[in-house]
């Protein structure tokens, strides 16, 4: 669980922008250093609790993020949703989200930036189990039986599974 206004300097600060996109064995480290911008007080942890990705590791236990508003504000680094997907992150789950960061995450298909009516901050905790059902747009909160709804996906999903938006067009052969 994050707080509000998780910025893209949070998600991945500048310091690790130094490794390859393109070597395999670099780019996992976008995943080991996902979310450590992020200050305790941001966590949803009691001072800091669970890391995001433990240190000897470079995915995180973790495939779904619950996030305040305004998820992936800050600059337009497109290198944040790369870094999410990097840990092993499917879904974020947000009430709202910085244009920027919903349009790179669906672009690039790097993982499904879920729209949320109400805020589950301090509804869903760290650890909780869910469980995402995409065909009816809730999401299961398995200790409690508790079912949210989330805003349908409409065409983003279709790019979003296609690995994004370039291979969403030549799937559809737009060129």
């Amino acid at each position: 669980m994050l707080g509000d206004d998780i910025d893209t300097d949070q998600i991945i600060p500048a310091e690790h922008l130094v490794y390859s996109l393109e070597d395999s064995e670099e780019r996992k480290f976008y995943g080991r250093y996902a979310l450590s911008g992020v200050p305790d007080t941001q966590s949803g942890l009691p001072n800091g609790g669970i890391p995001f990705t433990q240190p000897d590791k470079f995915e995180s236990d973790f495939q779904i993020i619950i996030a305040g508003k305004n998820f992936g504000c800050g600059s337009s680094r497109e290198h944040a949703p790369f870094a999410l997907q990097q840990a092993g992150i499917k879904a974020v789950i947000s009430p709202t989200y910085a244009r920027i960061f919903y349009r790179n995450a669906i672009d690039g298909g790097f993982l499904i930036p879920y729209e949320c009516f109400e805020s589950l901050n301090g509804i869903i905790q760290t650890g909780d189990e869910l469980e995402i059902d995409a065909s009816l747009d809730l999401l299961h909160h398995i200790p409690t039986g508790k079912k949210y709804p989330l805003k349908a996906l409409g065409d983003v999903a279709d790019i979003v599974a296609a690995g994004g938006i370039f291979k969403y067009a030549r799937m559809k052969k737009m060129f």
